[in-house]
């Protein structure tokens, strides 16, 4: 008897592909995860999974979302922190629902549309084009032994190609957007929409002189230089936020690179603890550098020390270790 799997679907063409490899060796139930906003997602999702001939379920996560995500996300803001709401998502929301999912349809695993590989309980990255690693970092064993992602060997362009040679009607669809709750992505207009936001306060620069006036600390992120609208001698970047002070802290630059960072609540993946120095590279924030670096046990923490100078390591993002293709694990940028 054929397995069952739950899988996230959302509408997209990812996800429609992944649905229709699964079905080559699973039972497939498709479950689109509703966070109340409305839009053509729960129709898409299912209309695939009519085409696909596969049984469909929606659940809403409003609740879960705005608990787990959105209130902590507007908390980062108002602190001088650059959240990454995807990477609270994915262990706190999404693959709950999905396994709670799983477990009314006697299914052993969940799957998403995702450019990752989990082995055995382990991370892994997707091909390099791709990769979604960084965002599933903070998945704990226990939920990565029941996860598959079945496109964590194709890129983009070659899942496209399949969506079309299937006949999936979302082939062609845009690329999802990058935070679900905030559909045209101006997030401190969001923020204000909540209310609590901070008020206007001074640009500074490292010894306490007024450059400018800034539109409130929640619009802005270490290593930022767009839409400052301060002129000066040279260009100027965010080099630190002060909700303190209601301070936005302008430099040249120069000052963002530096050789140590600090995180916490570790997620380890590909090693049991860290109890000692262990050489990795690491990513420090979502994109493909990678920089060489040793990280040590530093109290709750972990200290992480580059081998070359990295740009910006911003509070409230992830750093995540990599051993080659293996994720070692991550932590939250303090």
């Amino acid at each position: 008897m054929r397995q069952r799997v739950v899988l996230g679907l959302s509408g997209g063409v990812d996800s429609a592909v992944a649905a229709r490899l699964l079905l080559r060796e699973y039972d497939v139930l498709g479950v689109y995860l509703d966070i109340g906003l409305g839009g053509s997602g729960g129709a898409d999702a299912s209309a695939v999974a009519d085409s696909l001939g596969i049984p469909f379920e929606i659940v809403d996560i409003r609740n879960a979302l705005e608990r787990e995500v959105c209130a902590p996300f507007a908390a980062d803001y108002l602190a001088g922190r650059t959240p990454l709401p995807c990477a609270r998502c994915n262990p706190a929301v999404k693959f709950p629902a999905l396994l709670a999912a799983a477990e009314r349809f006697g299914a052993p695993y969940v799957a998403t549309g995702h450019y990752a590989r989990a082995e055995n309980g382990r991370l892994k990255k997707g091909m390099p084009a791709n990769d979604q690693s960084y965002m599933l970092s903070r998945l704990p064993r226990a939920i990565l032994q029941k996860v598959i992602f079945p496109l964590g060997n194709y890129e983009k362009v070659q899942v496209r190609a399949l969506a079309r040679e299937f006949g999936i009607s979302v082939a062609d669809k845009p690329d999802s957007m990058e935070i679900c709750f905030i559909p045209d992505q101006d997030y401190a207009a969001w923020l204000d929409r909540r209310g609590g936001t901070p008020p206007p306060g001074d640009f500074v620069d490292a010894d306490g002189t007024v450059l400018g006036r800034h539109k409130g600390i929640h619009h802005y992120t270490l290593g930022q230089r767009r839409g400052l609208g301060v002129s000066g001698p040279h260009r100027y970047f965010v080099a630190a936020i002060r909700p303190g002070s209601n301070q936005v802290v302008l430099s040249d630059g120069t000052d963002l690179y530096v050789d140590q960072a600090r995180c916490v609540q570790p997620n380890w993946i590909g090693v049991d603890s860290l109890d000692g120095p262990l050489e990795v590279t690491v990513r420090l924030r979502h994109s493909k550098v990678e920089t060489p670096a040793v990280i040590c046990p530093e109290g709750d923490g972990v200290l992480i020390r580059t081998r070359t100078p990295a740009r910006a390591p911003t509070p409230g993002q992830l750093a995540v270790f990599y051993d080659g293709a293996a994720v070692v694990g991550s932590g939250w940028i303090v």
